[in-house]
This record gives C-alpha cells, sequence and structure tokens, in this order.
C-alpha cells in the first residue's frame, strides 16, 4: 500500500449510487480498487475500457498508478465513479489536460440516477394493471 510520503493526486468521482475515491501516483500503470488488482474486480473488458478511458484520451497510459477506494452501487455504476474521478484527478496532475477531458466528456457528472417510486404505480412509472371488469 502507498504512503503519504509519495506526491499523489486525487479526484472524487460519482455514478448512480457510486462514489470512488480515487489516487494516481506516478508509476508503471497498476490499478488497484477496494485492495485488489482490476482483472480480479471487474470481470467483464467493457468495465475495465472505462476506467482506462481517461488515460486513452490524455496518452497518459502506464504513466500512473491507480489507488481507488469504491462504494455503492453495482459494478457498472462503480466504474463510472472511478472514471470519473481519475478523470479529476489527471487534471490536479496537468492542467493542460482540460480541454481533451472536457471533450471527451469525462469530466461531467453524469446525473441519471434510478427515478422514486409514485403512490399509487407499483414502481418509479409502472402502473397496476389495468382491467375492464
Amino acid at each position: 500500500m502507498y504512503t503519504s510520503a509519495k506526491p499523489y493526486f486525487y479526484g472524487t468521482g460519482r455514478r448512480k449510487k457510486s462514489i470512488a475515491r480515487v489516487r494516481i501516483v506516478p508509476g508503471t500503470g497498476v490499478i488497484t480498487i477496494n485492495g485488489r488488482d482490476i482483472d480480479d474486480y471487474f470481470g467483464l473488458e467493457t468495465l475495465k475500457l472505462i476506467v482506462n478511458q481517461p488515460f486513452g484520451v490524455t496518452g497518459t497510459q502506464g504513466k500512473f498508478d491507480i489507488i481507488a477506494n469504491v462504494q455503492g452501487g453495482g459494478f457498472s455504476g462503480q466504474a463510472g465513479a472511478i472514471r470519473h474521478g481519475l478523470a479529476r484527478a489527471l487534471l490536479q496532475a496537468d492542467e493542460t489536460y482540460r480541454p481533451v477531458l472536457k471533450h471527451a466528456g469525462l469530466l461531467t457528472r453524469d446525473p441519471r440516477t434510478k427515478e422514486r417510486k409514485k403512490y399509487g404505480l407499483k414502481a418509479a412509472r409502472r402502473a397496476p394493471q389495468f382491467s375492464k371488469r
């Protein structure tokens, strides 16, 4: 585990119900999520691609190690939260990445969350079954 002696950059990412606290340290590209390797944590390749997207856009693949703590939500939301936090951390590392990250839409927090259930309905919009008789 990394100590605070090494300089690091920090970013908080959110998506759906997930919150990710992401630290990047200059290194070789090792990604650790909740103390586990990314390959152990995310089974799907698409989720790994989502997490690595900010590196691809900025061309910094393999230059930073990621230490992420993520809570809440499912795997898809957690991957999106890590991506958001990573983009913010890269911005702290180098402000010149802002135009490319902004153009790729990685700095914007995705506002889509679960809609609340309304009274008189079975779910957010699902109405009870209609019967003529």
